[in-house]
């Protein structure tokens, strides 16, 4: 079961246009009425569809305005793409979790206009928005992961709504990932020809426009001599002209002029993932709606969180019950050894205060118990230092107790202390971490067992995740 991968596309300002100009196409696409039904799947936020350009524009000058600050880069809006799986939602659902979306995202910072598009046999959503924010005051920031962002949220609305997601993604929305299989990759040169084959199919208006398709996708462009592609995820550069025929410069100019018609080449077929078996049990039990494991979980429980379930496991690649299992399990087992570990530290750092005062009270009573022995055990002596004396002998009781062969040093407990201490701060970081790991297994495990109506393997499983 998938969907396409959501993902954000900035949009840029093209040399030779105005900004207006380049909002304008942009839009006018998104609203065209053959594709939204005469714009009956048409929304908008902060903006009327019909002047949104205008006022995107208008918004970017009253920034200079008010800020005193020009626009540093050539993106003026930006756009999220989501489709859906075919024939699993009507336009008007979709339409509406589209819009859910766009508002939980941008979180009514940003006016935009929200299109769904049913000319093909997918339904999909357009959200365009602007890049200045609603008071003119701020920029948009497409921070690094917002690509991670946008899908989770996605994936999370999708999941609450009952809809299937796209599994494993390509963090840098590469779709060439659609067809990848963990177990038979292609090779960096299929990975640039498919994704130079998706480019090509959004007809691009020329060479440059190209280019800045590229660089969204994550790709460097270095030209000299030769055209070069450079990845993050590729060792070494692609000449262009390496790609074979259909994708050398020549081809490719002459295929964006409109000279010629671009044909893909054949990709070799990559074997199909491996079935998550554990969410489609989870997803046919949402779809039933019936049976003791559901009602007993509706109970307590709503879609909300069972969401978030599904995406857990979907983002950690729970494919299965046992695996969730064993690492709720090792999670569980680390949590206690650190635990043990800190308590440990703290009991001996607690013991090592309660010596060293010890040591520090016996110290400043000895020589007046020493002068209390010589005087004969003299009452008016012990009358005139009762206190000092008392404990002095509380302190000879508690050495004797503690059997200690050599009473130790204040400045070798305090080296010990000290280290104890350090060891006691290195481990509570991480204690935190599994502690929080921990719960939030737990809480999903029990989640999962709940909806399928499978039983804690015993009662002191059940009281361990209680305690939590």
């Amino acid at each position: 079961m998938f969907i396409a991968t959501t993902r954000i596309i900035p949009m840029h300002y093209i040399a030779g246009k105005s900004i207006l100009q380049c909002l304008s196409e942009r839009i006018d696409y998104a609203l065209d009425d053959e594709k939204t039904a005469d714009r009956e799947y048409v929304s908008s936020y902060k903006c009327d569809p019909d002047t949104a350009a205008s006022e995107f524009a208008l918004s970017k000058r009253e920034y200079f305005t008010l800020t005193g600050r020009r626009q540093e880069r050539d993106v003026i809006a930006y756009q999220i793409r989501q489709s859906f799986k075919p024939g699993e939602i009507t336009a008007e659902e979709a339409n509406r979790i589209g819009y859910e979306f766009a508002e939980r995202f941008l979180k009514g910072n940003h006016a935009f206009i929200f299109c769904t598009h049913i000319n093909r046999c997918h339904i999909h959503n357009h959200i365009i928005w602007n890049s200045t924010a609603s008071d003119c005051r701020r920029k948009f920031r497409n921070f690094w992961y917002s690509t991670s962002a946008v899908r989770k949220l996605s994936d999370l609305i999708c999941t609450e709504h009952e809809l299937s997601v796209i599994e494993n993604p390509n963090p840098h929305g590469l779709t060439y990932n659609k067809w990848l299989d963990n177990n038979a990759k292609p090779s960096h040169r299929e990975i640039v020809r498919t994704v130079i084959d998706d480019l090509l199919s959004e007809k691009p208006s020329n060479f440059e426009v190209f280019f800045k398709l590229l660089e969204e996708k994550g790709f460097a462009i270095k030209r000299g001599k030769h055209l070069t592609l450079y990845h993050p995820d590729f060792k070494k550069t692609i000449r262009i002209d390496s790609l074979g025929e259909g994708y050398t410069e020549d081809d490719l100019r002459s295929v964006l002029s409109g000279k010629k018609e671009h044909t893909p080449k054949k990709h070799r077929n990559i074997s199909a993932p491996h079935k998550n078996t554990l969410l489609i049990d989870i997803e046919d039990k949402l779809r039933e709606g019936k049976g003791g494991g559901y009602e007993r979980w509706a109970k307590v429980h709503n879609l909300k969180q069972m969401a978030q379930t599904v995406n857990y496991l979907r983002e950690h690649g729970l494919l299965d019950y046992d695996e969730l299992k064993k690492k709720s399990s090792d999670a569980t087992a680390r949590y206690n050894e650190l635990s043990v570990k800190i308590k440990s530290a703290e009991k001996r750092m607690a013991e090592i205060a309660v010596l060293k005062t010890h040591i520090i009270n016996y110290s400043k009573t000895r020589d007046i118990y020493t002068a209390y022995r010589k005087s004969g055990y003299s009452k008016k002596y012990l009358a005139e230092h009762e206190s000092d004396i008392v404990l002095h002998k509380a302190v000879k009781k508690a050495f004797d107790d503690l059997d200690l062969e050599k009473i130790p040093t204040v400045k070798s407990l305090q080296a010990e202390y000290t280290e104890l201490l350090t060891q006691k701060k290195a481990a509570y970081g991480e204690y935190r971490t599994s502690r929080d790991e921990m719960k939030e297994l737990l809480i999903h495990k029990a989640n999962v067992e709940q909806i399928l109506g499978k039983k804690p393997e015993n009662d002191e499983k059940k009281k361990e995740h209680e305690r939590v």
